[in-house]
């Protein structure tokens, strides 16, 4: 029953995450993270598949090893979720109140980001 779970949690990331290198207003990266961890727990030939695969696996086996993304990956990922978000407040939600909690939602969320450790890019000083 877990492993059933786990198998349709992962099927959803995974779709999820494919969806999100199309779309930019879903994250692609997490959802990749969580369909390989979630598969790690349920079905582990598709586990591997991803650590295997060209484009997810450097950035899965970056995070399982290190706990951290490649610059490049960072860079696009917060560049897409800003833009997304700035067309959503500028188009969609017309209500202040709401369009300011969705650039506060942005702003956290893209510092949450740049946070994360980048082995291929030196971090400053403190």
């Amino acid at each position: 029953m877990v492993r059933a779970f786990f198998f349709v949690a992962g099927t959803v990331a995974f779709t999820l995450g494919i969806a999100g290198v199309l779309l930019p207003l879903l994250p692609a990266t997490p959802l990749f993270i969580l369909a390989a961890a979630c598969f790690a727990r349920a079905y582990r030939p598709f586990h591997e598949w991803m650590l295997g695969h060209r484009w997810l696996g450097p950035m899965l086996k970056e995070w399982y090893q290190h706990g951290s993304l490649p610059y490049r990956t960072k860079v696009v990922a917060i560049v897409t979720m800003l833009v997304s978000f700035g067309l959503s407040i500028l188009l969609v939600v017309t209500q202040p109140w709401l369009q300011a909690l969705l650039a506060m939602m942005a702003l956290v969320l893209a510092v949450r980001l740049y946070r994360i450790p980048s082995r291929d890019r030196p971090t400053a000083p403190r």
